[in-house]
């Protein structure tokens, strides 16, 4: 999400037909060597040190999934939009990663436990975000973790999850939260940002 324009248009966008142009923001397809590598440090410091399975929700098209893999780590992506799994199947054709269609709330993932669950730029949209992270606390193995990139954007009608609401929606789930801002990278995004974007990083043992 790069401006306010497409940040308040994201809830109800048909992401099947949005999928093919997905990749063009520089956040997205991470296609810009040096926004890439930003984003690979960053996920790098976020991630366990050992090989890990890593749950990708909302996925889109797999970008930091990509970049897990290539890092050692055994990745599932889940996005509700085929078109969008269809390409990330393709990015990651040959690692180790495999992706479902369903919803990054409740996810077809069965009884499978996780080390890592990643999610960017989804928990906003989600219409109860505290029932959501329950649901997902119970996706970690013991020691797992959350890596939450989220943010609260635009000026007229601001959008998403402000950081100390997130931080309060985490805190009776982990014993451990770590809020780390990054509107101040503008190598993440590409550009310049005056939003507010951050991670939540949060170990709930």
């Amino acid at each position: 999400m790069t401006d306010d324009s497409d940040v308040t248009g994201t809830v109800g966008v048909d992401w099947d037909l949005a999928a093919a142009a997905f990749d063009e923001e520089p956040d997205h397809g991470l296609r810009d060597p040096r926004v890439r590598e930003a984003w690979a440090v960053r996920l790098r410091s976020w991630l366990p040190v050992r090989a890990s399975d890593v749950l990708d929700l909302g996925c889109g098209t797999g970008s930091l999934s990509l970049l897990a893999a290539e890092q050692g780590h055994r990745v599932t992506g889940v996005d509700r939009s085929p078109a969008m799994v269809a390409l990330a199947r393709e990015k990651l054709a040959g690692h180790d990663a495999v992706f479902l269609i369903g919803d990054a709330a409740a996810p077809p993932t069965g009884e499978r436990r996780y080390d890592v669950v990643l999610v960017r730029h989804v928990l906003w949209t989600l219409p109860d975000p505290a029932r959501v992270l329950r649901h997902w606390r119970g996706l970690l193995r013991p020691g797992g973790r959350f890596v939450l990139v989220e943010g609260f954007w635009g000026t007229v009608s601001p959008v998403g999850i402000p950081k100390d609401r997130l931080a309060a929606l985490l805190a009776p789930l982990a014993a451990r939260v770590r809020i780390e801002g990054l509107s101040d990278e503008a190598a993440l995004w590409g550009r310049e940002v005056g939003d507010e974007r951050y991670v939540a990083v949060a170990m709930p043992e």
